[in-house]
């Protein structure tokens, strides 16, 4: 999934040491709970050597796993899980919908208010049914357990632009994707389609165009679309984050790095 995920170029890897960059297979069963235990693991290593740590998102709900701690939620049993996404293929979103309305209705009705979106992500709603039928209680039980305490200070940073000049951006780089085999990427993993790890932007708008559902060029503007609406709600959502410090995208390195040594 290279290109659909924008991995970094050889030279990038070279130039400095990265983590979880293409650490995992789509076949593995992978959570946000996974990737907070792995990252702090990483992180206690290289504060032991390093002074600073550069984590970089990207999702918001990942970061706040590392920065905040993420709730402690029960081991799902498989056939639970692949019976809701089944039911998921058969029925679509409005069966999760209506699941997670039935098991936890305060839940449901908190994300129409605040946050509506999530209702039609189908990963996010997969997760929470799951969740009430494996343990047969509401989701929402499992949340705000505990604060977690962590062994380092972040420093927020947060790198802005004028919405055009985003969207401009997003669609060149979709572009720009599709020149490098994006279309043979998508190609390739289309067998697997059914993924948890391909229920992403950009593929699934080429599987759409692989059954027949759309043009190619449809498939590509739907691309740039989605990927506006997802940096719209990535800003949405650290916008609401305390204590970050925003800064233009084009402000010179030495404005940031002085801005770090006074947060200190």
């Amino acid at each position: 999934m290279s290109i659909g995920t924008a991995v970094p170029s050889e030279t990038e890897l070279a130039e400095i040491k990265h983590h979880f960059i293409q650490n995992k297979s789509i076949f593995e069963d992978y959570t946000v709970g996974d990737y907070e235990k792995e990252a702090i693991k990483i992180l206690d290593e290289l504060f032991k050597i390093n002074d600073y740590a550069v984590l970089v998102g990207g999702s918001g709900l990942y970061v706040d796993a590392v920065l905040k701690g993420f709730d402690s939620f029960p081991t799902i049993e498989k056939n639970i899980r692949e019976g809701v996404n089944s039911n998921f293929e058969k029925y679509g979103i409005a069966y999760l919908q209506e699941q997670l309305q039935n098991l936890d209705a305060n839940y449901f009705d908190n994300l129409s208010i605040e946050n509506p979106q999530t209702l039609q992500n189908p990963q996010r709603m997969m997760r929470f049914v799951e969740v009430c039928i494996g343990s047969g209680q509401p989701y929402s039980t499992f949340l705000n357990q505990k604060q977690t305490e962590r062994n380092f200070k972040p420093i927020l940073i947060g790198l802005d632009a004028d919405r055009k000049i985003i969207y401009d951006r997003i669609n060149q780089r979709v572009d720009f994707m599709m020149q490098e085999g994006m279309l043979k990427e998508a190609e390739n993993l289309y067998g697997n389609r059914k993924l948890n790890a391909l229920q992403t932007v950009g593929y699934r708008e080429l599987f759409q165009y692989f059954d027949n559902e759309i043009t190619l060029d449809f498939a590509v503007e739907e691309i740039k679309k989605n990927t506006r609406r997802f940096s719209k709600r990535q800003l949405t959502w650290f916008k609401r984050l305390e204590n970050v410090t925003w800064f233009d995208f084009m402000e010179e390195e030495s404005t940031l790095i002085h801005h770090i040594n006074l947060s200190i």
